[in-house]
């Protein structure tokens, strides 16, 4: 597919998530885990930047079930992580679009796989069903597709987001993207 006719076919949004827990070895509930999401418009999926970011967040993953932010988190994961952000980035475009294009793009095949329910999980059930939901509800108004990235390999957008859920995690403030350069963390 030349560069031409992903234009005329592509998502018109793209939304880039990721997780990250610092000691991701015998997680509990008091274990730190981050998300982060970051949404281009008129992307294209070589890795080099193309397009624009129109909106981006990050946060913790809550784990206390009495929090109004709980998203049904059991422990602090990666898995925990990237299935948060793709909650927030789910919640985003039922809020912000209509009748688009959407595409989540991940570094998480085992994320990809459970948000759109191809797979069953086994742990953090409950977070797994509110996401599945989400995708539910958006796969009702548009269309919605997700799409493997490779971590760590100079993806300008996917370390965008690596950035945001690591800086969530270690709770600092994320770079401004005027100064962030790939694989700065």
């Amino acid at each position: 597919m030349n560069k031409e006719s992903y234009y005329i076919t592509s998502p018109f949004f793209s939304l880039y998530v990721d997780g990250s827990c610092l000691n991701n070895v015998n997680v509990n509930k008091e274990t730190d885990a981050g998300w982060g999401f970051l949404v281009v418009e008129g992307d294209l999926p070589l890795g080099n930047g193309k397009g624009e970011i129109i909106y981006e967040d990050n946060g913790l993953v809550i784990t206390d079930s009495s929090s109004k932010n709980y998203l049904g988190a059991k422990v602090g994961s990666n898995n925990t992580g990237e299935l948060s952000a793709i909650a927030h980035a789910l919640r985003w475009i039922l809020m912000n679009t209509k009748n688009e294009n959407v595409e989540i793009c991940t570094d998480s095949t085992y994320a990809g796989n459970i948000a759109c329910g191809k797979w069953k999980a086994k742990a953090n059930k409950e977070l797994a069903a509110k996401v599945q939901k989400l995708w539910n509800e958006v796969e009702t108004k548009q269309k919605l597709t997700w799409r493997h990235v490779r971590a760590h390999r100079g993806h300008r957008w996917n370390e965008r987001a690596d950035h945001l859920a690591n800086r969530a995690v270690r709770k600092i403030i994320p770079e401004p993207l005027s100064f962030w350069k790939p694989g700065m963390r």
